[in-house]
């Protein structure tokens, strides 16, 4: 019988921390780093995940994985979707019992994606630059009650369009709505006061990360 090639995926980094974002934030959770990303948005954080990175067996992955000891794992990038190891990746974690969590651009189709999988899903405003690339068919893919969906606000303009998405969309009290202040971009108490204003219904985050570790902190 033939050998069975195992999966190759490029990974930039994987690491433990505390969750920064979305309502798993302050939990401790293995990142799983995935190199590449066809998007440039403006206030990208991670462009040297670009290009960097190792490639790597899918069995040498689970067992870095598994020797943090931590049953919350994400997989995120770049966008860990453009990569296709990232499919037998997330049922092979499934599998051993994790909770997996997925942070995608919202660019990539999501159909391939195991339902169990919590899939937080950014929708581009416009100050992103990427507004063009959002796929708004995967909004039809997400699981309501599980799956989470992110803006990130650049600006009063950003803000009102991300309004704009949930009223026409629907999607209020089908999924978690996340509103972020992009970073150095936009102060969070002038985001935080457009929310309350509005009585909008979406959990205003902060990407926690950034306030406990220097921002050229990687692993982080």
């Amino acid at each position: 019988m033939a050998a069975t090639t195992q999966p190759i995926l490029k990974i930039n980094e994987i690491y433990l921390s505390l969750q920064g974002e979305s309502t798993y934030a302050g939990l401790p959770c293995v990142f799983v780093r995935l190199t590449g990303c066809s998007l440039r948005c403006s206030w990208c954080d991670t462009a040297y995940a670009f290009h960097e990175g190792e490639e790597q067996g899918l069995e040498k992955i689970l067992e870095r994985v598994g020797s943090f000891g931590v049953k919350l794992v994400e997989l995120t990038g770049g966008e860990p979707l453009e990569q296709e190891g990232a499919y037998p990746l997330m049922e092979a974690l499934l599998k051993k019992g994790y909770r997996v969590l997925l942070e995608t651009s919202g660019a990539v189709d999501l159909s391939r994606v195991p339902r169990e999988v919590v899939k937080i899903m950014d929708i581009k405003c416009p100050g992103s630059a990427e507004e063009s690339r959002n796929l708004w068919g995967n909004l039809e893919l997400l699981v309501p009650g599980q799956d989470e969906i992110k803006f990130v606000i650049a600006d009063h303009f950003d803000y009102g369009y991300a309004k704009k998405v949930i009223h026409d969309k629907q999607l209020a009290g089908k999924f978690t709505l996340l509103f972020s202040a992009a970073h150095e971009n936009l102060r969070p108490s002038d985001l935080a006061e457009w929310i309350t204003a509005d009585r909008l219904p979406v959990r205003m985050q902060l990407q926690m990360h950034k306030y406990i570790w220097p921002d050229d902190t990687k692993g982080r």
